[in-house]
């Protein structure tokens, strides 16, 4: 992911403003907002931003370069590899690589865009959906860059007779492009208790946000390719993750001036349909590599 400037998170209107719902909360005092932890307000973005930093803290004390790991160092925490997901049936790759990084740069950009947009989502969908749309976005992203992988580079196989022929992939880029697409959706409902013209800077900065690192991503790949050297951006993660994200919030309505048992149903239909959504690629990809 490329750098972000912070998402600015939106101020809610007061009950008198005419908006209603459980989750709307009351108007507090200033020593009541500073005495208010941040970690009570997003606790599900504080995890995964702690786990991704606990992984990469114990790769480093395994002795992988904090700088610029080998390839052979990524696969054996776990990155994404299409030939050892589809040939050795290796799945769970499609979880681990997410929180698998290549070196501190691609650690922090993707934990300072992470931690802006969980901010902003986990207020508009509660922990578990900041939780499921994490999980189920970088799982996307990363069954739909196996697929392009294997597409792009099988015929090398059968020359080489190893799993080393496909590139090995990481990060929680899909994962962040997932939330981002989520909160495009989010973003858009006059549900919210927030001023028309904030949500419309709100969701602008998110669709900028998107749409700069999806153009930097297909560059830099762009440039890579011409040049025969360079960085490699897993652009299929972050496009799979992304489109992930718009359907998983398609059926949802913000927890913020919803009723509870209606924003509970949408999230829970929300998750089923994309699991659904996943297990039926992952069969079409194992036909596939059959």
């Amino acid at each position: 992911m490329g750098s972000s400037s912070q998402i600015p998170q939106p101020e809610i209107l007061p009950p008198e403003s005419g908006y209603t719902g459980y989750s709307v909360p009351q108007p507090e005092s200033q020593a009541q907002v500073r005495r208010r932890s941040r970690w009570a307000a997003a606790p599900a973005t504080y995890v995964l931003v702690g786990l991704n930093c606990l992984v990469f803290l114990a790769m480093a004390a395994r002795h992988v370069s904090p700088i610029s790991p080998t390839t052979e160092q990524l696969y054996g925490w776990g990155a994404n590899n299409a030939g050892s997901v589809l040939i050795l049936g290796e799945w769970w790759r499609i979880v681990t690589a997410m929180f698998v990084h290549v070196g501190i740069v691609h650690l922090a950009t993707n934990m300072w865009c992470l931690w802006n947009l969980g901010m902003l989502a986990e207020p508009l969908m509660g922990s578990f959906g900041v939780l499921a749309v994490y999980l189920l976005t970088g799982a996307a992203g990363n069954l739909l860059s196996t697929l392009w992988n294997w597409w792009s580079y099988s015929h090398d196989l059968a020359q080489y007779h190893s799993v080393f022929v496909f590139p090995s992939g990481a990060g929680a880029s899909g994962a962040v492009f997932g939330i981002a697409g989520a909160l495009i959706v989010l973003l858009k409902s006059p549900r919210l208790p927030v001023p028309p013209f904030e949500l419309k800077k709100l969701r602008r900065s998110v669709i900028y946000f998107a749409a700069i690192n999806l153009v930097l991503g297909l560059s830099i790949s762009g440039g890579t390719r011409v040049l025969g050297a360079g960085i490699s951006i897993d652009n299929m993660a972050h496009l799979g993750g992304f489109s992930c994200g718009l359907l998983f919030a398609a059926p949802m309505v913000p927890r913020l001036g919803s009723p509870k048992p209606v924003f509970q149903a949408r999230l829970t239909a929300a998750v089923t349909l994309i699991v659904a959504g996943l297990v039926l690629f992952g069969f079409f990809l194992a036909k596939l590599a059959a």
